[in-house]
């Protein structure tokens, strides 16, 4: 049997018995399509968190105090033997191929300006916040590069503040009180929206010593750094870690770069894209299962057509392979149906809800396609073998 003969009269069949290769591919589609669709939801949150996560840049390391394994992030922290300082800042900031550091101070407060009130994240930085956290004036400027002791009251403020407090007004040069201290404001920054739950435009910023004093706290909650780029940020942790241990005597601190919080954060979604993924694939078991059954229907139907491609001289592995044909043939077509619809799918969610990120990996797309096709393959097998091995003389007495 030629090769075109042999795939003439795969998709021949195919076509002939048109509403059974449609329930069979259909399987295999609803299975694709729920592959393509759950890992598209996960490729697009695992894009979007590591998004939110480099918006501030890659080249960052934080120091937190206490020694604990942590992600870096204010709020949930350690007592420490010895608080980091303004002081453990500045020197930090002399070691080479340190560009900028941001000593961080934080708490909340009421923020009050003629009769509006609201109660907000307050920020205690410097003048390094637009090179280290990638955030720019929209009006006016950031801090100045004052003594961090003797820093005058300014205050910077997040864009969804200064909606709440000045509506339409220009508050640049107004001032405002916080816990009861009186600040000007001299910039209102771009919007940058939300990081782990903490909403960076519902908040101000103030001088770092300023936000100290105000919340009475001894030490800082955090220092930034930003290294110079292309650098191994290993080499720069250990350089910051044993300057520290000089300093305060032991490790009292915890150091993160932006790489360990990347390679954690990439792993831990991966599996979350890989696990919706597995869920997915039930579908196409399911799909396999649905092939198996109509292919050996195929069989038991196609008895004569069988003994009499035998009588006319057709081996048993030609028989074999124009059943599997068919078999992947379907697993095919149900693949590419399942491929439109669970990539239109995706695209149509994020149309509908641009909150929740999708992105269709063609990675996954692929893989998809070559387990409809194995699928298509394995199930076939045995309907096939029966076919290849019937008794051509008994599958002619049922003509």
């Amino acid at each position: 049997m030629l090769t075109r003969d042999f795939i003439k009269l795969a998709l021949g069949s195919v076509s002939f018995h048109r509403t059974r290769s449609l329930l069979t591919a259909l399987g295999i589609a609803v299975g694709i399509a729920a592959v393509v669709l759950l890992t598209s939801i996960g490729e697009g949150i695992n894009k979007f968190v590591l998004s939110e996560f480099t918006q501030f840049g890659t080249n960052i390391i934080a120091i937190n105090p206490g020694k604990s394994e942590t992600f870096g992030i204010s709020g949930a922290l350690v007592n420490s033997v010895r608080p980091l300082s303004l002081e453990d800042a500045e020197t930090l900031a002399r070691l080479p191929h340190i560009q900028a550091v941001v000593p961080l101070a934080q708490g909340n407060a009421a923020i009050e300006f003629n009769q509006r009130s609201r109660r907000t994240y307050i920020y205690g930085v410097n003048q390094y916040v637009p090179q280290v956290w990638k955030m720019k004036p929209a009006l006016g400027r950031f801090l100045p590069d004052d003594d961090p002791r003797f820093s005058r009251s300014f205050v910077v403020l997040g864009s969804k503040v200064r909606d709440e407090l000045f509506k339409q007004e220009n508050p640049l040069g107004e001032r405002i009180r916080i816990g009861g201290e009186s600040f000007r404001v001299i910039g209102v920054l771009e919007s940058k929206g939300q990081l782990l739950g903490f909403d960076l435009d519902d908040a101000v910023y103030i001088p770092t010593y300023k936000a100290m004093a105000l919340f009475d706290q001894e030490g800082l909650m955090e220092i930034d750094l930003l290294y110079r780029e292309g650098l191994d940020s290993a080499v720069i942790a250990e350089n910051i870690k044993q300057h520290l241990i000089k300093r305060h005597g032991n490790e009292d601190f915890t150091i993160t770069t932006q790489d360990q919080m990347l390679d954690t954060l990439g792993s831990v979604l991966n599996i979350l894209t890989l696990a919706v993924g597995a869920l997915g694939s039930i579908s196409l078991l399911v799909g396999g299962v649905g092939i198996l059954t109509i292919m050996t229907i195929s069989v038991n139907e196609r008895r004569a057509e069988v003994g009499l491609f035998r009588a006319l001289g057709a081996r048993k592995q030609q028989i074999l392979w124009l059943f599997i044909g068919e078999a992947v043939v379907l697993a095919c077509l149900g693949g590419i149906a399942g491929l439109i619809i669970g990539a239109g799918g995706a695209w149509l969610l994020h149309v509908a809800i641009p909150a929740l990120p999708t992105h269709t990996s063609w990675g996954y797309v692929l893989a998809a396609e070559g387990v409809a096709a194995v699928i298509g393959l394995i199930a076939g097998v045995t309907p096939a073998w029966r076919a290849a091995r019937l008794d051509p003389i008994e599958a002619l007495r049922d003509e």
